[in-house]
């Protein structure tokens, strides 16, 4: 239990500084004057990264132990904190968006080291009976989102109160002390790694860790279409009215929604052990439960779409509608992240938990990678309905891939 509540402190500060700093670029580089696929550009790398570094932190933390690959995610983002304050407003905007970009790379490797490492320890310290697997790891996952979510808020209320470099500094300090304090705090009870792994043992043989791989692409690039670049610039072209004031107003009222979105949906995430009845219910239900909350949430962007097809985007009953549907999405969504994240560790064995996760989660980060270029090319293509349809048919795939799983295997 103590070694569970040092990871989750970590993770629950990486969150934190993490959640801020996607707030503090996104609305700083769009006062900039970057257009929506300039902003996207910006989290490519992040994600790109992500990618690659799940696919072999599996590998790095069967081979060298969990507590290294979590050091090693929060002192690569007090690096990168620390990078972004060297940015120079005088720079060209393409020197600018290449250094970002460089820059969020290494605060995404940073992220998937940490998040790989926190879910893995999960399988390894929960407890097996009466559904504990499922419940620690909702409690970790959606405390987690709702930390992430206050990091929204707290971005954009550093970006207007002390600026960017301010703000950077200050959350590359207070993470750096957090990181010292959790090196000399941490109890024994994480694996130390085994020099035998070879990297060779990442790619997973399992159907159902494939299948479930390829539905977390499609519903994380479903959230992520919208919620990157689309919705936040939306409500900014809506709130702002173009002076200082104006936008600060406008930071702070996107900051908040965000922050509520993410906060909702971690608690939704970490009750939805209670939800679902997990405790009650054999695996084989909570598999096919998947495919059905997939497609339960299909409808929710869909009947966005039209919305955002016929009303005009300025009207003040379509932006109450939209953010009460995307609420919904949130908690809709929150069911089918939960689900996705106790079965990869249900179906991972003991010995190789941290490969299939880092699998999983290269997916994810696919998912998100494929979200992020979307976002800020359906928006400056086709506004919020194309968006949203976009959304709409990514969580589709989901519900297929969902459906692929198999209970007996």
């Amino acid at each position: 239990m103590s070694a569970y509540i040092a990871v989750t402190a970590a993770y629950w500060a990486f969150m934190l500084s993490d959640g801020a700093l996607r707030m503090l670029v996104l609305l700083h580089f769009h006062t900039l004057g970057f257009s929506p696929v300039q902003l996207a550009y910006l989290f490519v790398l992040y994600e790109i990264a992500g990618m690659v570094t799940n696919l072999s932190a599996g590998w790095i933390a069967a081979r060298f132990g969990l507590g290294a690959t979590l050091y090693a995610g929060l002192g690569l983002q007090v690096l990168a904190l620390l990078a972004l304050s060297q940015l120079d407003p005088s720079w060209a905007i393409g020197l600018s968006v290449a250094y970002v970009m460089v820059v969020q790379g290494l605060s995404g490797v940073a992220k998937d080291l940490a998040k790989m490492s926190s879910k893995s320890a999960v399988k390894l310290l929960a407890p097996s009976e009466n559904g504990g697997l499922f419940r620690w790891v909702a409690v970790l996952t959606g405390s987690k989102n709702a930390v992430k979510g206050v990091g929204f808020l707290l971005g954009a209320g550093l970006l207007a109160g002390v600026g960017f470099d301010g703000a950077v500094l200050g959350m590359a300090a207070v993470l750096a002390v957090i990181l010292i304090a959790i090196v000399l705090a941490m109890p024994p009870g994480l694996p130390k790694g085994r020099k035998g792994a070879k990297f060779s043992e990442v790619f997973s043989k399992s159907a159902n860790v494939n299948w479930l791989s390829a539905a977390r692409v499609f519903l994380f690039g479903a959230r992520d279409v919208w919620f990157v670049v689309g919705i936040p610039i939306y409500f900014y072209a809506v709130l702002s009215d173009g002076t200082p004031a104006g936008d600060r107003a406008a930071f702070f009222l996107i900051g908040t929604f965000m922050a509520v979105w993410i906060i909702l949906y971690g608690a939704v995430q970490a009750a939805a052990p209670r939800i679902l009845r997990a405790a009650a219910r054999p695996e084989s239900e909570l598999i096919g439960a998947a495919r059905h909350w997939a497609l339960a949430l299909f409808f929710v962007p869909a009947l966005l779409t039209l919305a955002a097809w016929f009303a005009p985007e300025t009207a003040l009953w379509f932006s109450v509608t939209l953010i009460v549907g995307l609420l919904a999405f949130g908690a809709i969504f929150a069911i089918n992240s939960s689900l996705h994240s106790y079965l990869i560790l249900a179906f991972s064995k003991a010995e190789r938990v941290t490969m299939d996760v880092g699998f999983y989660y290269m997916a994810n980060a696919g998912g998100r990678l494929i979200g992020t270029l979307l976002s800020g090319l359906t928006y400056q293509l086709g506004g919020l309905p194309l968006v949203l349809g976009c959304a709409s048919v990514m969580v589709a795939f989901s519900a297929v891939f969902a459906g692929r799983l198999d209970a007996n295997a």
